[in-house]
């Protein structure tokens, strides 16, 4: 699911009031498969757990929680799972480059 232009808008906003200290927001940042919990928060939980994580802890949570999605998706969620594991594999490769 991504943002829609009134959520967007709210973001832009925070991270101009954030001046200096915004961190940097991507394409997997503003989007979220499976409902808009997380987006419509002021900080995305993933966002926090970078910040509070080393880069090579933060890669292992994102590759983890791929891996997770990757291994239910028959039993549990579907191609709903397919979508979640690729969103963790889309902001990995954000944050390990192309």
């Amino acid at each position: 699911m991504s943002l829609t232009p009134d959520q967007e808008a709210k973001w832009d906003r925070f991270f101009e009031d954030m001046g200096e200290f915004a961190p940097v927001i991507d394409a997997a940042s503003k989007k979220q498969v499976g409902g808009d919990h997380y987006v419509n928060m002021g900080v995305q939980p993933w966002d926090a757990m970078k910040s509070w994580l080393t880069p090579e802890q933060f890669q292992g949570f994102l590759q983890g929680n791929a891996i997770k999605y990757l291994a239910r998706w028959q039993s549990k969620g579907g191609v709903e799972d397919l979508r979640k594991a690729r969103h963790y594999l889309d902001k990995l490769i954000e944050e390990v480059g192309e």
